[in-house]
């Protein structure tokens, strides 16, 4: 097998410099498109395939792509409706700019932090990742422009976000209006350990999770009493499992408050099959008004946040970041979207 052809096999071919041939990829507007060609088939014809991306990004500091660091694992950005439509949000504004995202899960095991310290990006944008977490602090070693999403701030960062306990609190208001007050809640996660359960005041003021513990102490704001079971995931199943244990501890409930719209769904299942009417028998609401929402049945009680409009605002803060300019937050609206999942509580 013969050595790999390179730039310089290519100039030699061609009698051109290093530089006429690496302008024929990076910089076509150097050359007449007629000498362009003669390289690029020249190139073909020797297999040499281009300069490599990750190199040419290390020497001009810039590689067009920014990291996206979940806060969950990598399956999570395609399972979840609210984590799909930031994506898409900033895919979206990034391919107006011709860049391009990377995903970054946030794994378990001895090292959490490797995807982070090996990525090559020009940038973070951080979703849903708590200050507790060792790849946050990894971001912040790398010192490359960051934008967090939905997290506390850090010092140097661009931060967006909405008011989580206020959309929540609008939530639980709307209940109480109604006339409720046997209200369970159903928490996605407090903290980042492996805990699944019914949450103590103590673990509450101690939550470490900033999504979580807006929304649950907005609900608690109207229902200081109210049980709190913490699911442990974003998903169907666990609602579905956590809505099951609040509702045999405490079947007096005439209302559940969700953390998400997927723990009401798994909610509204657990209650079809026990023979509860949602919402003659049990109001129901959740949050962040996903797609599917709109068409549940009944249609689903909620607040809705600009989950597309997020991706977009995160990955503008993160161009002014590039070009220098001082970090911005910027806080999003939410609105309480009330339908068909709630009404005054049975007698």
């Amino acid at each position: 097998m013969g050595e790999r052809p390179t730039l310089q096999t290519v100039a030699d071919r061609l009698g051109v410099s290093r530089a006429t041939v690496s302008n024929a990829y990076n910089r076509p507007d150097q050359l007449s498109p007629a000498l362009r060609e003669r390289v690029l088939a020249a190139a073909r014809e020797l297999g040499y395939a281009g300069p490599d991306p990750a190199a040419r990004g290390l020497r001009l500091r810039r590689t067009g792509t920014v990291g996206v660091l979940l806060g969950e694992s990598l399956t999570y950005a395609f399972t979840d409706p609210a984590a799909a439509l930031f994506l898409e949000g900033i895919a979206r504004t990034g391919e107006k700019l011709g860049t391009s995202m990377l995903l970054i899960p946030s794994p378990v095991g001895d090292d959490a932090t490797s995807a982070v310290r090996n990525a090559v990006v020009d940038g973070f944008c951080i979703y849903c990742v708590s200050n507790s977490r060792h790849q946050l602090s990894a971001v912040i070693e790398r010192r490359l422009p960051t934008v967090l999403i939905e997290g506390d701030p850090i010092p140097g960062a661009g931060r967006v976000d909405i008011d989580q306990r206020s959309g929540a609190q609008a939530a639980a208001e709307h209940l109480r209006q109604l006339g409720h007050e046997r209200v369970g809640i159903l928490a996605e996660r407090l903290q980042t350990d492996a805990f699944r359960g019914w949450v103590s005041d103590e673990r509450l003021a101690g939550a470490t999770e900033p999504v979580s513990r807006g929304r649950v102490l907005g609900y608690r704001e109207a229902f200081p009493d109210a049980p709190v079971f913490e699911a442990r995931g974003n998903r169907f199943e666990a609602g579905y499992q956590a809505a099951a244990e609040m509702l045999d501890a405490h079947p007096e409930l005439t209302a559940i408050l969700a953390e998400t719209d997927m723990l009401a769904f798994g909610t509204q299942r657990l209650a079809a099959e026990r023979g509860l009417r949602i919402p003659e028998d049990l109001s129901l609401v959740g949050f962040d008004d996903i797609p599917p929402a709109a068409r549940n049945e009944p249609p689903l009680t909620t607040v809705r946040q600009p989950l597309a409009e997020k991706g977009q605002v995160a990955y503008d803060l993160l161009q002014e970041l590039f070009a220098g300019e001082a970090p911005r937050n910027v806080m999003l609206p939410v609105e309480l979207v009330v339908r068909e999942s709630t009404a005054p509580p049975r007698a």
